[in-house]
C-alpha cells in the first residue's frame, strides 16, 4: 500500500520527509520512481500521469495538492477512484491575505498613487471609510467565507454569492442565476473565487460587467477561464470598470505581447494567492488516509458530475 507525490520536488522531499516520520508503515515514492506500479494506492499530484487506469490497477484515491480541481480530467480517472481536493490552513490563510491587499489596494487607490509618483505629481483624492465600500464575493465555499470573514472584520459591506443558498453571519446572500444581477448591482469592488466548471467558465464577461455600477473593480483569483479577455479590456478602456487584479489568466504564464501585461489598469500576479504550504498539506493528506483506511468518510471529496 504505497504513496505517490507527483509534482514539484523541493516540496516533496518536504511530504516525503513529513511521511517518513508521521507513517513509516506507507512507503513514499516521488515521480518517476513508483516502484511496484500495483502497490500504489494513493496519488498526490497536480497533473496525473497518462494512462492511470492501466498504470497503477489499484489505485483508490487521487489527491489533487492544490484547492481546484480543473486540472484534472476526469474522464482518465477510473470512476471507483475517489477525486479529493486539498483542504488545508495554509491555502485559506494564504488566499486571504492575498485578497486584503488586493481590495484595499484597490480601495486606497493605490495603483493611481503609484502611477502620479512616476510623473512626480503630488495629488490627494478622496477617500473612503471601509464601510462605505461594497465588496461582492463569487464563490462561497471555504474560501470565499474565509476572504468574508476577514472583509467583514476592516467593516466592508460585505455580499457573497454562489450557486447554492448559504446563510453566513454578516453577509448578504444571493444564489442562483436570478439573484445574480441584484448581487451585482451592489458591488464596488468584485472576488471571484468560483470553482471552474462548464457553467462557470467566461462568467466574468460583457454582461457580468454591464451589470455592476460604473467604476467598480474585479479581483480574480478563481481560474483563467472565468475571465473574457477581450470583454475585460473592453470594459476597462470604455471606463465602466476602474481596476482588474489578475492573480490567474488563460493562459499561463501570458505570452510577451499579451495586452494585460502593459494595460494601465491591470495589476498581474503569477498566481501566488493560495500557494499549498507541504509542511500542512502533507499532513491533511496523510490525515486522510488514515480517514479512509478506518472506513471513514474522506475530507474533500468532490462531486464529478458538479465538477468541484
Amino acid at each position: 500500500m504505497s504513496f505517490l507525490y507527483k509534482s514539484d520536488p523541493v516540496r516533496g522531499a518536504i511530504w516525503a520527509r513529513l511521511f517518513t516520520e508521521n507513517a513509516p508503515d506507507i512507503p513514499f515514492f516521488s515521480w518517476p520512481d513508483f516502484g511496484d506500479p500495483a502497490k500504489i494506492r494513493y496519488l498526490a499530484a497536480w497533473q496525473p500521469p497518462d494512462k492511470l487506469a492501466t498504470l497503477f490497477p489499484n489505485l483508490e484515491i487521487v489527491f489533487s495538492i492544490g484547492a481546484g480541481i480543473d486540472q484534472f480530467d476526469f474522464s482518465t480517472i477510473p470512476k471507483h477512484v475517489h477525486i479529493v481536493r486539498m483542504i488545508e490552513p495554509g491555502i485559506a490563510a494564504g488566499m486571504v491575505e492575498y485578497v486584503m491587499h488586493a481590495v484595499l489596494s484597490v480601495h486606497l487607490q493605490s495603483s493611481l498613487y503609484a502611477q502620479q509618483q512616476g510623473k512626480k505629481i503630488w495629488q490627494a483624492h478622496e477617500t473612503r471609510r471601509a464601510s462605505s465600500s461594497r465588496v461582492g464575493v463569487m464563490g462561497l465555499g471555504v474560501l470565499g467565507q474565509s476572504v468574508l470573514r476577514r472583509l467583514g472584520s476592516f467593516g466592508f459591506q460585505c455580499a457573497g454569492w454562489s450557486r447554492s443558498a448559504h446563510s453566513i453571519e454578516g453577509v448578504a446572500c444571493y444564489a442562483g442565476d436570478q439573484e445574480r444581477r441584484p448581487f451585482l448591482e451592489n458591488v464596488d469592488i468584485l472576488i471571484c473565487l468560483l470553482p471552474l466548471t462548464d457553467s462557470t467558465r467566461g462568467i466574468l464577461n460583457k454582461e457580468l460587467f454591464d451589470a455592476l455600477p460604473k467604476g467598480a473593480a474585479i479581483i480574480n483569483v478563481g481560474r483563467g477561464g472565468h475571465l473574457r479577455n477581450a470583454d475585460l479590456l473592453a470594459a476597462l478602456d470604455s471606463g465602466h470598470l476602474s481596476a482588474a487584479i489578475l492573480d490567474v489568466c488563460e493562459p499561463e504564464p501570458l505570452p510577451p505581447q499579451h495586452p494585460f501585461w502593459g494595460h494601465p489598469k491591470i495589476i498581474l500576479t503569477p498566481h501566488i494567492a493560495s500557494l499549498t504550504q507541504p509542511e500542512t498539506a502533507a499532513m491533511v493528506t496523510l490525515d486522510n488516509i488514515r480517514r479512509h483506511q478506518r472506513g471513514e468518510p474522506l475530507k474533500g471529496v468532490i462531486d464529478r458530475a458538479l465538477g468541484y
